[in-house]
């Protein structure tokens, strides 16, 4: 018997090679978003590799804060975060951590730097710093402030944390080469001075590290093994690792970096989202038209669908782009054998069937997803008067349309047959109620008869249908015109809502909760919206339309 062939990524390869040369004898990755801002789609990949490499090699998780810049921090954007990440399935444990309780411990590897020779107080502005900072052409210049001795650069530094110098007056800087021919390692800042109250930390500190300097060091205080991340770190990889060796570990994190989740003519950039809420484009971060994963998990989508879209855009160090038609394609097969498949009218129109004696409510029995008996059957109820989507009939039909028009006999869906004999309108010639009779012989769907009907639409019964509000949503942007205009800003589909009120829905939606979703019959798939919608006022957000022409590659 042949053995199974096991595809690994290139990351997991690199740890194979760490734990089989005694590199680590373990793995422990992590995710360190900024909370700064809402997740978006791309950070979704990253939590789901870094997660996943851990559970793969039965490793360890840890959930950290990387809120070093209290300028752009909130404790809304933490709860969110952590709300996001638990939702996608991410399983932290007792390893949550922020960046700020260490602030101690850097300040102590800040001090240790100084006494090395390694660090020096600069007091150039931050266009004079510029200035001395070259370019890509020419090399870098020396700060005047370079060679200040051990005892001045200490007594400065803790003058800084004192609170004695003005913000942007002098920053704690490390002395690597200002000839590197990689910019990053031109005595980059370690510290400045920032008077800010810090979510977690109040007011004891006045200067704070910068993220180059912090990150490296968190994961090392931490045991991090393989620090992952993404492609626009990797100019960055040399100081990360001057930072942990010239801090003293002896066996520090590896940073290796992969390319990020990109996906065609959808909006992700905080300061977009952001100009959305405060002009009252979208009703805030986790509006559906968005691809923040709040967002996302408002609209309907799931954990299982989001982890099977990382998984199909793969793990590359080659940046590339996924077609959002494949985060579509990923809910719909979640959805498809998963949901139950229930009757929506969009557009109602009233239905009477005149030969339909009873006044009472008829239950009928439905199957909830023909392609899963497991999800059992439900009651509908029937009766005289019903509704039915207006697209449903027409008073002169095309050829091909097999739908309902005087005449012409099509199915009830789980109910009867029913043939169209006549039909009202308004003064303006717009149809208001359509008459039939039915077959009581074709109850269930089916005529005794063997005769055949090409037609069977959805409807509701008037009695007990439930009145809805349904928002069908497209992209925010123009997809054919592009994401952005000339002069940067956001080229806005004028279109990416609609909404749709006095809806009707059959009354086994009455107890549907927030993020509940369904399968409206020949609709698409449907959830109810967790912040508007009420028990007695129902809001659902289309998820997705039912097809899509996306085909998986062939080799997937």
């Amino acid at each position: 018997m042949s053995e199974e062939v096991v595809s690994k990524n290139f990351i997991e390869l690199e740890i194979d090679k760490d734990l089989k040369e005694g590199v680590y004898d373990h793995v422990c990755t992590r995710f360190p978003p900024e909370p700064n801002g809402y997740l978006h789609i791309g950070h979704a990949k990253s939590i789901i590799l870094n997660y996943g490499l851990a559970k793969k090699y039965n490793g360890e998780f840890h959930m950290r804060f990387d809120d070093t810049n209290p300028t752009k921090e909130k404790v809304e954007f933490v709860d969110s975060i952590k709300a996001d990440i638990q939702w996608l399935g991410a399983d932290w444990g007792e390893h949550l951590y922020f960046a700020s309780n260490y602030f101690d411990k850097m300040y102590e590897v800040a001090v240790d730097l100084i006494k090395k020779g390694l660090a020096y107080v600069s007091d150039l502005t931050a266009e004079e710093m510029r200035e001395y900072r070259g370019d890509f052409e020419k090399p870098g210049k020396n700060d005047p402030n370079r060679d200040r001795s051990i005892e001045e650069n200490l007594q400065m530094f803790e003058d800084m944390k004192n609170g004695k110098f003005e913000d942007g007056s002098h920053t704690l800087r490390a002395k690597i080469d200002m000839a590197s021919p990689n910019i990053n390692m031109r005595d980059p800042i370690l510290y400045r001075v920032a008077h800010m109250t810090h979510h977690n930390t109040g007011d004891k500190w006045c200067i704070y590290p910068m993220y180059d300097f912090a990150h490296p060091l968190e994961d090392a205080f931490e045991g991090i093994t393989h620090s992952i991340c993404t492609l626009e770190f990797e100019d960055h990889r040399p100081l990360y690792d001057w930072v942990v060796k010239s801090a003293g570990f002896a066996n520090p994190p590896r940073q290796i970096e992969f390319a990020k989740m990109y996906l065609t003519n959808v909006v992700t950039g905080k300061r977009y989202i952001k100009k959305l809420v405060e002009d009252g484009i979208v009703d805030g971060w986790d509006d559906p038209r968005l691809v923040s994963i709040a967002a996302l998990r408002r609209r309907g989508f799931t954990p299982e669908s989001l982890r099977k879209f990382v998984e199909l855009s793969g793990v590359s160090k080659a940046n590339s782009s996924s077609d959002y038609a494949m985060l579509e394609y990923c809910i719909r097969e979640d959805l498809k054998t998963s949901r139950s498949r229930v009757m929506a009218v969009l557009d109602p129109v009233k239905l009477v069937i005149d030969n339909y004696e009873s006044d009472e409510v008829e239950w009928l029995d439905a199957p909830n997803n023909l392609e899963n008996p497991e999800l059992g059957s439900r009651q509908i109820p029937f009766g005289k008067e019903l509704y039915i989507d207006r697209e449903d009939f027409m008073i002169e039909p095309p050829k091909k349309y097999f739908r309902l028009y005087p005449g012409n006999e099509v199915r009830l869906m789980n109910a009867y047959f029913v043939t169209c004999t006549s039909y009202e309108t308004d003064e303006n010639g717009n149809v208001i109620c359509i008459h039939c009779t039915y077959d009581p012989a074709t109850k269930g769907g089916d005529a005794p008869d063997g005769r055949k009907v090409k037609g069977t639409i959805h409807w509701v019964a008037a009695k007990t249908a439930l009145n809805a509000e349904v928002r069908l949503y497209e992209n925010i942007v123009d997809e054919e015109k592009g994401v952005y205009n000339e002069d940067g800003s956001l080229n806005l589909n004028p279109n990416s809502l609609t909404v749709l009120k006095n809806c009707l829905v059959e009354p086994s939606l009455k107890d549907a909760k927030a993020y509940d979703s369904f399968q409206f019959v020949r609709q698409g798939f449907f959830c109810v919206d967790a912040k508007d919608s009420k028990e007695d006022a129902l809001v659902f957000n289309r998820i997705v339309s039912l097809k899509s022409s996306f085909k998986l590659p062939t080799n997937n």
